[in-house]
Formats: C-alpha cells, structure tokens, sequence
C-alpha cells in the first residue's frame, strides 16, 4: 500500500509505504507502531517525513489536499529489506501487479 499527498506543496509527498502484507490479512490495528514490521508480518517503508509508518496529514492552510491511498496485489514477495521508499516497491512491484484498488479522501486546514 502506498499513500500519498499529490497536492503537496513541494510535489507528491508519501505518508506510507507497507509492503509484502500477507494475503490472509484483512485489516490492520489503529495506531499501527512505526516499526519495520508490523503485527502482520508487513514490512514498513520510509515516509517523505524521513520515518517508518504512517505519518498523517498536515496540509497547509488553504485548499484541500487529497489523500490517495493505494493497495496493490502482487504475485510474490518484493524482496525489500524494511525502510525501502516508494520507488524502490514501485520497481520491485514492476510485472507482479495483479490488481489495485484506490481510495482518496481529502482534508483542509482553515
């Protein structure tokens, strides 16, 4: 899964990366620990805010910005170590795409 702010300031800013999530999972705990591994056997990726995990969103007062989050199904593992960014699954992933699904919702400060 990776999720990210298209409409940030300086380019696309990530929230998340995770990764290798084994099939059988079909949710995830609130306040995931921003760990290179989740509960689930997931491995975490490097956010643009230099971290593990997921960090939230904090957009600058003004217009909405939306947050997309993608979740893709793959063939096989990625082979990634825990902390890889958003290119490294994006080349890992590469040809093992199956299927993806996209959720985006938005939020503003005033």
């Amino acid at each position: 899964m990776i999720a990210d702010d298209p409409d940030a300031p300086s380019g696309t800013w990530v929230h998340w990366v995770l990764y290798d999530l084994p099939a059988a999972v079909c949710g995830l705990p609130e306040a995931l620990p921003r760990n290179q591994y989740t509960p689930a056997g997931a491995k975490q990726g490097q956010n643009s805010f230099g971290h593990l995990g997921y960090g939230g969103p904090c957009p600058p007062p003004g217009k909405a910005h939306r947050y997309v989050f993608r979740l893709y199904a793959v063939d096989a593992e990625l082979g990634l170590r825990p902390g890889a960014t958003r290119v490294d699954v994006e080349g890992a992933m590469g040809n093992h795409v199956l299927g993806q699904a996209q959720l985006t919702g938005t939020c503003e400060r005033k």
